[in-house]
């Protein structure tokens, strides 16, 4: 099977009183896959606000490995996922 990978920046809530905060995620869908697949698949993460996507764009799978480690050294996706950094 092929796929196609995808750079999403999304606002995240509950930050603080009526804050958010943008978070790029990197996401990977079968390639017959389109922009609208890719937002209902948002819709349905945890902590996202409505209207939650900042943007989204096609990316390479360099570009999709390179995004998927610095999504683990995000402090706020870190906390979002409850992992303790001690």
């Amino acid at each position: 099977m092929e796929w196609k990978y995808w750079k999403v920046v999304i606002k995240y809530g509950h930050v603080g009183r009526r804050n958010e905060v943008s978070v790029a995620r990197y996401m990977v869908f079968p390639s017959r896959a389109t922009i609208i697949d890719v937002m209902e698949e948002l819709k349905q993460m945890p902590g996202t606000k409505n209207n939650c996507v900042c943007s989204i764009e096609p990316i390479s799978l360099e570009e999709y490995l390179i995004g998927k480690r610095s999504e683990l050294e995000n402090f706020y996706l870190k906390r979002l996922f409850g992992e303790s950094s001690a």
